[in-house]
């Protein structure tokens, strides 16, 4: 018992060593990061990649494209997050990294027969949502 006291009054008296000091950081170093969440309303399964209708902040829809490989490439552009089972609703949150964008991350609903999920009819047009496959134009 008194090796335990030894031991503990030891790792209190040494701890405060390792603790991280963030004082020699300034405000500028810093990265601005900030998102905005948006409801989504379907999500179509397409050629290209995912086409999310998504609810805007005008109460109107608003439509986007994100290709397959933003989701498998290392750069990370896009995290898909299947979520738990339970009556929560698919969102999409969107990032920016000094006012420019930095990734997507889009919480689905984890069974596809869910009424949010659909795909696209054969031969359907999408390459308009497509366009510019290296940026992304959101419109909230």
């Amino acid at each position: 018992m008194k090796k335990l006291v030894i031991v503990l009054v030891f790792l209190s008296l040494i701890s405060p060593v390792f603790a991280q000091d963030n004082s020699n950081k300034s405000k500028d170093e810093e990265p601005n990061l900030y998102y905005t969440n948006v409801p989504v309303e379907k999500i179509w399964l397409a050629g290209n990649g995912y086409i999310i209708q998504y609810r805007r902040a005008t109460n109107q829809i608003g439509t986007i494209g994100i290709p397959y490989n933003w989701f498998t490439d290392p750069s990370g552009l896009a995290e898909l997050v299947k979520l738990p089972k339970g009556p929560n609703w698919p969102n999409m949150s969107v990032f920016y990294k000094d006012g420019n964008f930095s990734h997507i991350r889009l919480y689905v609903h984890w069974l596809k027969s869910h009424q949010t999920w659909g795909v696209t009819p054969f031969g359907a047009d999408v390459s308009r949502w497509f366009k510019d496959k290296d940026s992304f134009k959101f419109d909230f």
